[in-house]
């Protein structure tokens, strides 16, 4: 959000707020059926151009520096020859990751915020902070 990465790569994460997190955490802690269980917290996958683009619309003039163009792979490639923190995530590059909360939702009635409003609530928080 504050223009220092110039374009968007190909990577992608899946998105969960971490008041979702958090109440999971406790449902887990308080229902019974629920000891000796592992729960996955997740919400759906997003690109990183999904992201940009859902800040823009959101934010506005405040999301002015958010980048929107793509960075071709083979230039993330380039990059990572002389850059240790893009050569640490190239085995990311294009990839799309689904993991599955469905147990926590079937077994513990977990919801969760939609992930716009996740992205936007934290944006913002970032941008009160004074961190962006």
């Amino acid at each position: 959000m504050d223009g220092s990465i110039p374009g968007l790569p190909h990577f992608g994460f899946n998105v969960v707020d971490v008041r979702d997190i958090a109440a999971l955490q406790l449902l887990a802690m308080t229902t019974p059926s629920a000891a000796g269980q592992r729960f996955i917290g997740s919400c759906e996958f997003y690109w990183m151009a999904d992201i940009a683009k859902i800040l823009k619309q959101g934010l506005e003039d405040k999301a002015r520096k958010v980048p929107s163009f793509p960075v071709p792979d083979f230039l993330v490639r380039v990059i990572a020859n002389s850059d240790p923190v893009a050569r640490g995530w190239l085995y990311e590059l294009g990839k799309r990751r689904e993991v599955s909360s469905e147990k926590a939702r079937r077994m513990l009635g977990w919801t969760t915020r939609p992930v716009p409003e996740t992205i936007l609530d934290s944006a913002r928080n970032l941008q009160a902070q004074g961190l962006v």
